[in-house]
C-alpha cells in the first residue's frame, strides 16, 4: 500500500528504542475519578447515541452475580466479562442462569440491529440488552469503561467498583469499523495479533484486515505453493527472519478474532506488490527468472505476469486455500501501486480475478484502484488516497460509488496510523504527512469524497503499514491515541463528533491504557495531565 520513500530501519530501530523512553508513553495520564464519582455515562469513546443519567449508582460487590440467557453466545459473553473483573476486584463473580440483580446479559427484540445495545444502570443492578450478542458484547465494553481505569488490572485493588446510574441506548453509524495491520513488512506473531485485537475490541472495531502478502513476504501457508511461505516468508524489511502462519495458526487468530466479535478480512496484494511470490515461483514471472527476495521499502517494482495462464491457476488457488479458512465475508485482492502493470494488463487481471473471488463464496474488497476497472456488482473499495489526491482520482472513484461499488475510507493522510504524528516521532513514515490526533479524528466521513453518495460509504479503517514497526510496543505507540478517534468515527453519530469535548473524553483513557500496559504517544494536543477535568 503507498508506502512512498525509502527508510533507514536500522536508524529507526536504535532512534524508536531511545525516543520511546523519552516521550512520555508511561506517564501517568489522566487523574482518576473519585470514589464518591463514577465515571459519568457519555465519557466512554465511541460516544454513544444517548446516554441519559439518573438515579443511584450500581456497586458491583462480592455478591454480584453475572446473569445471563440459557443460550452458548450471551454465556460465553458473561465469561468474558468475569474474566476481565474477577482479577481487578478479587470477586467470584459466577456467571449463571439465576437470581436477581447483579449484571444481566440478555437477548431481546428491540431497536438494536445487529450490534446495538441497552445498558441501564441503578442501585440494583445493571442490565445490558441486545438483539445479539454482538450487541451484549459491545455493551460490555461500554461497562467496562464506566468502571474505574483499574478494573483492567491484573491484581486485585481497592475499588470501590461504581457504575454510573442511568442508561446508554446506542447503535453504530457504518457496519465496517476496520483495521489493518500488515504483517508482511514486518512479521507479527500469533500472540502480537491476539494483543491487538483485545485493543480493538475496547473501542467497537468490528473488522479486523490483515495484509498477508507483499513484495518482503508473504505470511499464510498455502499447500498448493508450500514456497509461498517457507521461501517467500522467510525475511522481512531489513532483513530479518521473517515468519509465516500455519494454517492452524491463522484459523486460531480468525477463532480469537470472531470471540471479540471481530471478522477477520485476509488480503492478497495483487498484481502488484508481489516479489515474495515472484522470488518463490519463477513461472510466475513473464521471463521465467526468479528474482531475489526483497527486504526494503520501495513500491511499484513487481506484478504478476497477466499474460501467462499460470498466474490464474496461482491465483485460484490462492483464493480457494484462504477463502476456506475464512468463514468471513470478505476477501481482498489489493489492487494498488500496480506501477508496472499497463492499464489494459490491469483491468484484464482484475476481470479475471474477481470472478474467482465470488466462485469460492467471498466478497471482494479492493484498494480504490480497483474502480480504474470495473468493479464487480458488490466490491467494495478502500480509498485511501490524500486531500491532495488528484480531483479526477476521486471523480473516478465517485463515479463508482454512483454506480453501486461501496466504499471504506482511509485516507492515508487522517487515518494511517504509522504516519508520524510530529517530525519528531521515531517511528513510522511522512509521505502522507505528519498525522496528529486532532486531525486523524477532525473530518467526517459521510462528507469525505465529493460526489459520493452517503449511501455508498460502509464504514472507515485504520491501516497500520509496519515498514518501521516490529514489536507490540510499536505498534501501541502508533495506534494510541489514534485508533480510538477512528473508531468512533466509524461508530458514533456525526453530530456527536466535536473535537474539543472529544479530547477530554480522549485523556480520561489514558489511565486505562497505563492499566493495560499499553504504549502510548502523549500529544500535546490532549489535556492529560488534568485528566480533561
Amino acid at each position: 500500500m503507498a508506502h512512498g520513500r525509502d527508510v533507514s530501519v536500522r536508524a529507526l530501530r536504535l532512534l524508536g528504542s531511545l525516543l520511546l523512553a523519552a516521550t512520555g508513553v508511561s506517564v501517568t495520564g489522566a487523574a482518576p475519578a473519585t470514589a464518591a464519582s463514577p465515571t459519568p455515562l457519555d465519557r466512554v469513546i465511541p460516544a454513544p447515541v444517548s446516554a441519559a443519567p439518573g438515579g443511584p449508582p450500581y456497586r458491583i460487590t462480592r455478591g454480584t452475580h453475572i446473569r445471563v440467557d440459557d443460550s452458548r453466545e450471551t454465556r460465553r459473553v458473561g465469561e468474558y466479562l468475569a474474566k476481565i473483573l474477577r482479577p481487578s476486584t478479587g470477586y467470584r463473580l459466577p456467571v449463571t442462569a439465576h437470581g436477581t440483580g447483579g449484571i444481566r446479559l440478555r437477548i431481546a427484540d428491540g431497536p438494536f440491529g445487529a450490534e446495538g445495545y441497552r445498558l441501564d444502570s441503578g442501585r440494583k443492578g445493571v442490565t445490558i440488552t441486545a438483539a445479539r450478542p454482538a450487541g451484549l458484547f459491545h455493551g460490555v465494553q461500554t461497562l467496562r469503561q464506566l468502571l474505574p481505569a483499574a478494573v483492567e488490572k491484573d491484581t486485585v485493588q481497592p475499588g470501590p467498583w461504581l457504575v454510573a446510574g442511568g442508561t446508554v441506548t446506542d447503535t453504530p453509524r457504518y457496519g465496517w469499523r476496520g483495521a489493518m495491520l500488515d504483517v508482511s513488512r514486518h512479521f507479527f506473531t500469533v500472540e502480537q495479533v491476539k494483543r491487538y485485537i483485545d485493543q480493538l475490541a475496547l473501542y467497537k472495531v468490528n473488522k479486523l484486515h490483515l495484509h498477508l502478502s507483499d513484495d518482503q513476504g508473504w505470511r499464510i501457508a498455502i499447500d498448493s505453493w508450500p514456497r509461498l511461505a517457507t521461501y517467500g516468508g522467510s525475511t522481512e524489511v531489513g532483513g530479518g527472519p521473517g515468519g509465516s502462519y500455519t494454517k492452524a495458526q491463522y484459523k486460531e487468530i480468525v477463532r480469537y478474532a470472531a470471540s471479540r466479535y471481530l471478522e477477520v478480512v485476509p488480503e492478497i496484494d495483487m498484481p502488484g506488490h508481489t516479489n515474495a511470490a515472484l522470488a518463490s515461483y519463477a513461472d510466475l514471472n513473464c521471463d521465467g527468472v526468479a528474482p531475489p527476495l526483497y527486504t526494503g521499502t520501495e513500491v511499484g517494482f513487481s506484478s504478476l505476469c497477466v499474460g501467462k495462464e499460470i498466474t490464474y491457476d496461482f491465483v485460484d488457488d490462492v483464493i480457494r486455500e484462504l477463502a476456506a479458512l475464512t468463514p468471513g465475508r470478505y476477501l481482498h485482492i489489493g489492487g494498488d501501486e500496480a506501477h508496472s502493470t499497463s492499464h489494459e494488463d490491469y483491468v484484464k487481471f482484475m476481470d479475471r480475478v474477481q470472478p474467482v473471488v465470488a466462485k469460492y463464496g467471498k466478497t471482494v474488497v479492493g484498494w480504490h484502484q480497483l474502480t480504474g476497472a470495473t468493479p464487480a456488482r458488490d466490491a467494495l473499495a478502500q480509498y485511501w488516497g490524500l486531500d491532495g489526491t488528484s480531483a479526477e482520482e476521486k471523480a473516478q472513484v465517485a463515479k463508482a460509488a454512483q454506480n453501486g461499488t461501496g466504499l471504506i475510507l482511509s485516507p492515508a493522510d487522517r487515518v494511517y496510523l504509522d504516519m508520524k504524528y510530529t517530525k519528531e516521532t521515531p517511528l513510522g513514515l511522512s509521505w502522507a504527512g505528519y498525522v496528529e490526533v486532532k486531525r486523524s479524528y477532525d473530518w467526517d466521513p459521510g462528507a469525505y469524497l465529493p460526489g459520493v453518495p452517503g449511501g455508498a460509504v460502509k464504514g472507515v479503517e485504520a491501516p497500520m503499514w509496519s515498514e518501521t514497526l516490529e514489536n507490540s510496543g510499536h505498534i501501541e505507540y502508533m495506534a494510541f491515541p489514534r485508533l480510538p478517534g477512528v473508531a468512533e468515527l466509524g461508530w458514533s453519530p456525526a453530530a456527536s463528533h466535536d473535537w474539543e469535548r472529544y479530547k477530554v473524553r480522549l485523556a480520561a483513557q489514558a489511565e486505562r491504557w497505563n492499566a493495560l500496559g499499553i504504549e502510548w504517544y502523549r500529544s500535546p494536543q490532549v489535556p492529560w495531565g488534568s485528566g480533561g477535568r
